[in-house]
């Protein structure tokens, strides 16, 4: 078809749509019903006189107005465009509420979410936002009133909570190296087999791939739990943890090799009350006076035809203080495990209990499928 013919079947079209304006075109029988129903209303009084530059913008105005339909369609895309993508990225992507750790990079380029962190560049770790470092890459995260993080290479941790009395991260693999000032009980670390809790310490923290961790204190000391299974690890001290089984006994890496072995096969590995058993007497004799930590955990843990021995080396090794007694200790009376945890000088338990009923479970659905676990310290393969 030649451009005479586009032409031609353009021109009534064009004439109609001149009506509206200047009313020059072919009158529309719909747009003359519409002029009847609303001439009621029209504006009878005389026209004001307006100022010459009025009239101008007034004339220059409607031939702009032919293009407003493309520029409603235009218009329209965008916010349909702009809701997707909130849709989409907003609840995941976006700090709520403005509160988070600004993160820095110490090599590479970590990434949160999608974003990567280059040279020189703050980033802000936000509530619900996913910080990465790949093998070659490296970050920090710092709070003025929280503390400083180190992530190492390969790990992987989310922002779970940002609020006064609770700052919550989970570490779902990988390494964290922290030093924490806010006040005890306020940072936590879920991972798949324990909630790590700072009592006002410095700690690394790994997980590998199938949420079998450690933790080894180097100030303070932290909290471990896992439904109402506990661990307290001083400055110096190492406990390692394990899915749904949750964290061992705590101990020190200056124990004996035999010591360690025994300890980790009694958390994880042992079947039979028999094979607990033997691993019990192993740690009881390599045990030395700073290995009360290890023991005192240990009353809480045996079985009860065990209690006994386990309670008779910790008198040896840090005699029960007054109104501690016997009894009171092999029926587990809590107040008792409380005051000799204290007598034993690594910290106030007190603070642990005060701050227990607002701690969070791990999150477990998050853990991956096993694989390989971690070379713990405490396992003859990590000799």
């Amino acid at each position: 078809m030649d451009s005479s013919e586009n032409k031609s079947k353009n021109e009534p079209l064009v004439k109609r749509n001149e009506y509206l304006w200047d009313r020059s075109g072919e009158p529309d029988p719909e747009v003359q019903k519409l002029e009847s129903l609303l001439g009621q209303f029209r504006y009878d009084h005389p026209t004001p006189a307006l100022p010459q530059i009025a009239e101008a913008r007034r004339w220059s105005f409607f031939p702009r107005l032919r293009l407003f339909p493309a520029l409603a369609a235009a218009t329209a895309i965008l916010v349909l465009a702009g809701g997707i993508a909130f849709m989409i990225h907003g609840t995941s992507t976006t700090p709520i509420g403005g509160q988070g750790w600004e993160v820095s990079r110490l090599a590479g380029a970590p990434r949160i979410g999608q974003k990567a962190i280059r040279t020189d560049q703050l980033g802000r770790l936000g509530v619900g936002q996913v910080l990465e470092t790949d093998e070659h890459s490296r970050a920090s995260l710092e709070d003025s009133d929280v503390g400083q993080i180190e992530v190492d290479a390969g790990t992987r941790l989310r922002l779970l909570a940002m609020r006064d009395g609770l700052k919550q991260i989970a570490l779902d693999h990988g390494t964290i190296h922290t030093h924490i000032w806010a006040p005890p009980g306020e940072f936590v670390v879920d991972t798949p087999s324990a909630v790590t809790v700072d009592l006002g310490c410095a700690y690394t923290l790994t997980v590998d791939d199938s949420g079998t961790g450690i933790v080894r204190t180097s100030l303070g000391w932290i909290g471990f739990k896992l439904n109402g299974h506990e661990s307290f690890i001083p400055s110096g001290a190492a406990c390692a943890t394990r899915p749904k089984v949750g964290p061992g006994t705590p101990y020190f890496e200056d124990a004996t090799s035999e010591f360690r072995s025994a300890l980790a096969r009694f958390d994880f590995e042992d079947q039979t009350s028999q094979q607990r058993a033997d691993d019990v007497a192993v740690v009881l004799a390599q045990s030395r006076k700073r290995d009360a930590l290890t023991v005192w955990h240990l009353l809480s843990r045996v079985e009860e035809d065990q209690r006994v021995r386990v309670y008779e080396r910790l008198q040896q090794l840090a005699p029960a203080p007054a109104g501690v007694t016997r009894e009171g200790i092999l029926r587990l009376d809590q107040p008792m495990l409380d005051s000799w945890w204290n007598a034993l000088g690594f910290d106030d338990v007190s603070i642990w209990r005060r701050w227990e009923h607002s701690w969070s479970q791990p999150t477990l659905q998050m853990s991956p499928p096993a694989t390989k676990a971690l070379p713990i310290p405490t396992s003859p393969a990590a000799k």
